[in-house]
């Protein structure tokens, strides 16, 4: 492959004209890279847990251990099938085929990179756009729980379907606050085509701070930070990540809706989660994070954002986002599914309801400088916004002593032992040593052995 570099963002008119070989080298690319970060992420979570729990990861298969989610994976293929007799066979069989199939289609509207050059043919990097591919994403989301719906109900057993359950209730709260966060980029940007969102990110905005006026990124990210915390949380509760991995959770549902799937369909299961999490940070990387353009300061080389370089920018934000997911993993507990519906319907939905009512007002207003009021109202609502999520909802008692906790517990509650730690003696080692006291040793009387 050759390469110019070309500054030109492509637009709608610059897809359709490709030749067939061209289209079909970039949906094998789409795929490779789907499945590639796929092997390369699960490899990546092990080894960043494991540095935050002070142990090595996989190290021994491979050179650092890179080969160790391929052998995982042929020993999940030539695992024995079970199919259970209870199950819905047809349903079965293509549940995980579906979350696979649908994490992977939204990467043919992703754009990884700008017009070049592949012998000779001007051609963006990136599969196809759409003028509303914003609502492809959202559908491809969508469809993707479905998966995990089904492969609960269809096992025919208690806790899938219990995993199932959870997964719909979880799509139906999450679906609207991550459709609402998405609103407030095509209001902005004016477009729904994920090309031409990330051309909007790429204007440069200046504002003006007591007096003086410094350049400020375009990326909505900054732009709209309400709308990306909002989204972001939200991927996190659509890919099934911790703390949100209510339908697979192992400590009350065994695996959840995976608990009767075995072999190629357990790891068709699992390959799906990592695709999705993939996907969903190239998608929060379009939409939030400038896409492939290059991040400040290496915007101040004029060719960052030509040729094949912005490919790099672009993985490079997909990584960082993949580390935080694998972040939140290390660190946070499950939520509870209470606190996780309160969360999406109390907390989430109405603060983006406000924030897509604040946004469209300031639009409307005549002679305004949108993006740079829109940035100075943004931020401290994105703060606002996280002082509220991370602040404790109600004040925290104070801890009873020992004592008052004894005095406290409820009659019939198993008894505690004594507080100054002495354990009392027992009652057979007092009975035995009472028998064998001289003195209660009846004269003429038959000794008895203990």
């Amino acid at each position: 492959m050759t390469s110019s570099i070309l500054a030109q963002d492509p637009t709608l008119a610059d897809f359709g004209r490709d030749p067939w070989w061209l289209v079909l080298g970039k949906i094998v690319f789409a795929f490779a890279f789907g499945l590639l970060a796929t092997l390369l992420g699960v490899w990546f979570e092990r080894r960043v847990v494991g540095y935050m729990q002070v142990r090595p990861g996989p190290n021994q298969v491979g050179p650092f251990g890179l080969l160790q989610t391929l052998a995982d994976g042929l020993k999940m293929a030539f695992k024995e099938d079970i199919l259970p007799k209870a199950a819905d066979k047809v349903v079965y069989f293509f549940a995980p085929t579906i979350s696979v199939i649908c994490a992977v289609t939204a990467l043919s509207v992703v754009p990884f990179g700008p017009m070049v050059s592949i012998f000779g043919h001007h051609t963006p990097l990136q599969v196809t756009d759409v003028p509303v591919a914003v609502l492809l994403l959202l559908a491809c989301s969508s469809m993707g729980v479905y998966g995990i719906v089904l492969g609960g109900w269809a096992s025919g057993s208690t806790y899938p379907l219990l995993g199932g359950l959870r997964s719909t209730a979880q799509m139906i709260s999450y679906e609207v606050a991550m459709g609402l966060s998405i609103v407030a980029v095509f209001m902005t940007a004016g477009t729904m085509s994920t090309s031409g969102i990330v051309a909007a990110q790429g204007d440069a905005t200046r504002l003006t701070i007591m007096g003086t006026e410094i350049p400020a990124p375009g990326w909505y990210a900054i732009l709209l930070l309400p709308s990306f915390i909002i989204f972001f949380i939200a991927t996190v509760g659509e890919t099934n990540r911790a703390p949100f991995d209510l339908p697979e959770a192992e400590s009350e549902l065994v695996a959840g809706f995976m608990t009767e799937y075995s072999s190629l369909k357990f790891a068709l299961f699992m390959l799906s989660e990592y695709v999705a999490m993939v996907t969903m940070s190239a998608v929060t990387t379009t939409l939030f994070l400038g896409g492939w353009r290059a991040p400040w300061p290496i915007t101040i080389w004029e060719g960052a954002n030509s040729g094949w370089w912005p490919m790099l920018w672009f993985f490079g934000k997909v990584i960082a986002l993949v580390f935080v997911f694998v972040w939140l993993r290390g660190t946070l507990p499950r939520l509870r599914y209470d606190q996780f519906m309160r969360l999406g319907w109390k907390v989430l939905l109405p603060i983006n309801l406000v924030w897509i009512l604040v946004l469209s007002g300031l639009r409307s207003i005549e002679d305004w400088d949108t993006r740079g009021k829109v940035i100075a109202v943004g931020i401290p609502a994105g703060l606002l916004l996280i002082a509220t999520l991370f602040w404790p909802s109600r004040r925290p008692q104070p801890k009873p002593t020992t004592q008052e906790q004894v005095d406290n517990r409820p009659y019939g509650s198993f008894p505690l032992p004594p507080m100054d730690l002495q354990v009392p003696p027992s009652p057979r080692i007092t009975r035995v040593v009472a028998e064998r006291e001289p003195a209660n040793i009846v004269a003429g009387s038959d000794s008895r052995e203990v």
